[in-house]
């Protein structure tokens, strides 16, 4: 299974040498790095070539790198039905960057799109119609950001007095909105529970017979 798969990398890159950036096989699946430019003639490829025959789009997601200048991977998992055999294909992209849309090669890319751009905000140039398709049309930023609070901004209610759905700003008394990215163990002084059970030595006492 390894080596059919890296036997697989080897055939994309010397046949579209192009595109791949780099490729590598992981958890028994082969992943392959692209410029976004060179998506759609990639993911064509994929398709048509009789040695991958990767035919179905299983999911489109991304991953968010706050600290990077390229800070998002947009993440295509395709399936070869035919050959029995999965890949991922990634690339990175700025903030500000378009990602040519796949739905011409795969139409059932076009929710996928919509989706990676309603969570995240990246933007899929060609796509039909890239609107939100998970939160409402009027939606205050993209949940699956790692800066976007925990809480949202606004909030959602029955309004009795109106008789309909009103939104309004968040309104807290604390101010934890912000996610620092610190880890909630870090800088902790105190005993967590369990640990006053611990021997100075380091060693959990005995429990007593």
């Amino acid at each position: 299974m390894i080596e059919a798969l890296k036997e697989l990398g080897a055939h994309i890159e010397i046949k579209r040498p192009d595109c791949v950036l780099g490729w590598s096989v992981d958890h028994e699946e082969l992943n392959l790095e692209v410029s976004p430019a060179r998506i759609v003639g990639l993911v064509e490829f994929l398709k048509l070539d009789s040695t991958c025959k990767f035919s179905s789009l299983v999911d489109i997601t991304a991953v968010d790198y706050p600290d990077r200048p390229k800070r998002f991977d947009v993440v295509y998992h395709f399936l070869s039905m035919y050959q029995n055999q999965r890949i991922r294909v990634k690339t990175a992209v700025r903030e500000e960057d378009m990602v040519p849309s796949i739905t011409g090669i795969h139409p059932s890319a076009n929710w996928f799109e919509r989706e990676v751009f309603d969570m995240y905000g990246i933007l899929f140039s060609g796509h039909p119609d890239l609107r939100r398709i998970l939160t409402d049309y009027g939606f205050r930023g993209h949940p699956l950001r790692k800066d976007f609070p925990t809480t949202g901004y606004t909030e959602v209610r029955y309004d009795e007095a109106e008789k309909r759905v009103v939104y309004e700003p968040v309104k807290l008394v604390q101010e934890y909105r912000q996610f620092d990215f610190m880890s909630p163990w870090e800088g902790a002084d105190y005993i967590l529970p369990g640990d006053d059970k611990t021997a100075p030595d380091g060693k959990a006492e005995k429990e007593k017979s």
